[in-house]
């Protein structure tokens, strides 16, 4: 990272120490090699090679060959690692002296591979540089910390002595006693951030039992704003196991509690360092267009903000997840928020995404969303506010399969992400979606065995 210091970076040096090389996979994962920091020089002269196929795994580890043919169809070919030094930060939960970096998925021809998700954000990002322009991005994540015993059980519990009022599982949300009964893991969580030079700002405790919020900077650099948000995934995981927990960024990982969501700020410069978004104190025509481009995107890009089978238990009406496509001026119940439209904070929120969404793909979302307002004038529709709603709008689904059918067949997602990807991505999520569907729960056992 930007923000970390030579010192950080050369501390004295454990033996074991080494340098993982990381890849971002389809659903987020982290995937890579550990290479010795005695031979750390092979890692900068892009040798490090992996199967191309790795960054195409599904949720289970597997290749799905027969549906993506990128695998032993071809022969497993390797793909080049090249490792972005701007992501170059330490790893404290290392031995002393370990550090990281995030690499992008090169073909052996030595360009950006289809299926690596730092290489579709990079086309989007193209786009905008095109233009004259630069997306300025924040990302605020949620998340639960459970008690380690859910490997016993199969089931998420929050973690012991976690109470608020005396109620193991009540409401939390901004309650200062809940931060402070998990003072020690969110002490660790911070250090861990300041050693790697996240740029972390607050922290709060959110509505579930054991559920956090970490905000992250805005950043005038939307692929280290996605990777900042995926080291912080990794942060708060190490953290717990430090503290003998586990952290969990499910979407739902409680029926009966609030789910964890990923909300996305952005904004844009020019080439001055001017808010092409702030309309000064006049009408927000940019604004409602770009609103407008997300919310025309919104249907068919939903499979990335929500990916798997467990996200869609997050869109629930009457709870702050949205489930329809609209917006509105500081109105936390929409999909796309508009919370200051004057001066240099000038910015939408897209609060769609579970905290389950793979960062890179999301930003090339929204952002390849926020384009399609750029580059005409369109119109968001009436606007959301709590005394009056638009009639009869369009809805976010609640179903997986649909989703990944909206998917598959939205030329807009082909555009953005390229066709490949949204074959790739679109068949590899269907096979999910039929696998769940397919997969007879304990509430059927509980619910329909005993009375048909």
């Amino acid at each position: 990272m930007t923000n970390v210091s030579q010192a950080a970076l050369h501390p004295a040096v454990d033996p074991s120490a080494r340098i993982e090389v990381l890849l971002v996979g389809m659903n987020g994962d982290l995937r890579g090699k550990m290479i010795p920091l005695g031979a750390e020089e092979k890692v900068w002269k892009n040798t490090v090679r992996l199967p191309a196929s790795t960054q195409s795994l599904d949720i289970w580890g597997d290749d799905n060959d027969d549906i993506t043919g990128i695998s032993l169809t071809l022969g497993d070919p390797d793909g080049i690692c090249v490792p972005d030094r701007r992501s170059l930060t330490t790893m404290p939960w290392g031995p002393a002296g370990s550090k990281q970096v995030l690499a992008t998925m090169h073909t052996l021809a030595g360009e950006p591979h289809f299926v690596c998700p730092r290489a579709i954000l990079a086309r989007v990002l193209e786009r905008y540089a095109e233009r004259g322009l630069t997306p300025v991005v924040a990302t605020e994540l949620e998340f639960y910390v459970i008690d380690d015993g859910w490997r016993d059980s199969d089931r998420p519990m929050p973690p012991k002595g976690l109470t608020y009022r005396g109620e193991p599982n009540g409401f939390q949300l901004y309650d200062m006693s809940a931060t402070a009964a998990m003072e020690d893991y969110l002490a660790t969580v911070r250090r861990y951030c300041d050693e790697m030079g996240l740029p972390a700002d607050a922290t709060t405790a959110e509505f579930g039992p054991g559920q956090f919020e970490v905000n992250l900077l805005h950043r005038p650099d939307a692929m280290a704003a996605a990777d900042d948000c995926i080291y912080l995934k990794r942060v708060v995981d190490f953290a717990a196991r430090r503290h003998g927990l586990k952290a969990t960024c499910m979407a739902k990982p409680y029926g009966d509690q609030a789910g964890s969501g990923l909300h996305v700020h952005a904004s844009i410069i020019d080439k001055d360092g001017k808010n092409i978004l702030d309309v000064k104190g006049g009408d927000p025509v940019r604004l409602k267009s770009v609103t407008a481009g997300m919310l025309k995107s919104m249907q068919d890009a939903q499979l990335i903000f929500a990916p798997f089978a467990n996200s869609y238990r997050r869109f629930q009406p009457g709870s702050f997840a949205p489930d329809k496509v609209d917006w509105g001026f500081g109105n936390r119940g929409t999909a796309i928020r508009i919370p200051d439209k004057d001066g240099p904070a000038a910015r939408v929120e897209h609060r769609v995404a579970g905290a389950d969404a793979n960062p890179h793909l999301l930003l090339a979302a929204i952002l390849g969303g926020m384009l399609l307002g750029l580059d005409a004038d369109l119109d968001p529709g009436p606007v959301t506010t709590p005394d009056s709603a638009p009639e009869n709008p369009d809805m976010l689904t609640h179903d997986f399969l649909t989703a990944v059918d909206r998917f598959r067949a939205s030329a807009f997602i082909a555009d953005t992400f390229g066709e490949a990807y949204r074959k790739l991505y679109g068949d590899t999520k269907r096979k999910e979606a039929i696998t769940y569907l397919r997969t007879v729960s304990d509430f059927d056992y509980r619910t329909y065995l005993p009375r048909i």
